[in-house]
């Protein structure tokens, strides 16, 4: 398959961050930058702002794939999905800082600028399968996971849950503070509204709780939430864990105390030497 590969300007305070124009604080040199649909998406947001005029990340057309190559791999990629409530991407604290801490583990690393929903779920998830296939087809021999935070959680395990053939179906899926319903007492409304507009029907609410779209055949998860979390309920994260051990699905779960949400990679989080250790670990036993 052939790519068209663009080569990022690579300096502090060059890359645009969860707001457009503004800098983000650190990207890795090893940065390249793919575009996910090369001959333009199958499917629209109806949004045509340009990058440059947009107040936010990702209120674009066109999703893009950042590659960070690690120098030893060790045949396991990480397909990043960060967080910000479908409006737009928490790039720094939920992608580029988790890149040399992958990249030392010799696991292999894609942040995913995905397109927003605007009522259109199919569109970001399209965005998702079209990464798994880049990505399987870069690295032929690696296990090819997700990883996502609060919305881009609900990204990532409905990438885990609706996935459409074994290419793109997940090797593993890594979730922090997910969204998980979008429905119900636990979801986070805004979340909820622009994935699948403001008056979704039934069916649509059934088919993205995604802890009901749970199956024997669904990837191995690691999840990780604070009780505390006042923005996403760790009901999120007990109930997507409940759907995977009634489905035999090899799961780990860490909750910690506090920490409320969208810690990310930020050091200052008390429990950040134990989900860091605890990632770590479990990582590096899938097969």
């Amino acid at each position: 398959m052939k790519h068209t590969t663009i080569l990022a300007i690579l300096a502090a305070g060059c890359a645009l961050s969860a707001r457009g124009g503004m800098p983000v604080e650190f990207v890795p040199s090893n940065e390249i930058v793919v575009k996910v649909w090369e001959d333009g998406a199958p499917n629209s947001n109806f949004t045509t702002v340009s990058l440059e005029d947009s107040i936010e990340w990702n209120a674009v057309s066109e999703p893009l794939l950042h590659i960070f190559p690690a120098e030893n791999p060790v045949g396991k990629v990480v397909l990043m999905c960060p967080g910000g409530g479908y409006r737009h991407l928490g790039v720094q604290n939920e992608g580029y800082s988790f890149v040399p801490w992958y990249n030392d583990q010799g696991v292999d690393v894609a942040v995913l600028q995905y397109r927003m929903p605007y009522g259109h779920p199919e569109v970001p998830l399209s965005d998702v399968h079209q990464s798994m296939r880049l990505l399987r087809d870069r690295f032929p021999s690696s296990l090819v996971g997700v990883q996502g935070f609060s919305a881009g959680g609900h990204l990532a395990s409905m990438a885990a849950t609706h996935y459409a053939d074994s290419i793109t179906r997940p090797d593993f899926q890594i979730l922090f503070y997910p969204v998980i319903a979008v429905s119900g007492p636990t979801t986070h409304a805004g979340t909820a509204q622009r994935l699948l507009g403001e008056n979704p029907t039934a069916e649509m609410q059934q088919l993205y709780n995604n802890h009901l779209q749970v199956t024997a055949d669904t990837p191995p998860a690691f999840i990780t939430h604070s009780s505390d979390d006042s923005i996403v309920p760790v009901a999120n994260s007990l109930d997507y864990y409940s759907a995977l051990v009634a489905n035999g699905v090899p799961a780990a779960m860490h909750i910690y105390p506090t920490g409320d949400h969208g810690w990310g990679f930020a050091k200052g989080f008390v429990y950040f030497p134990m989900w860091t250790a605890e990632l770590a670990l479990w990582i590096s036993t899938l097969k």
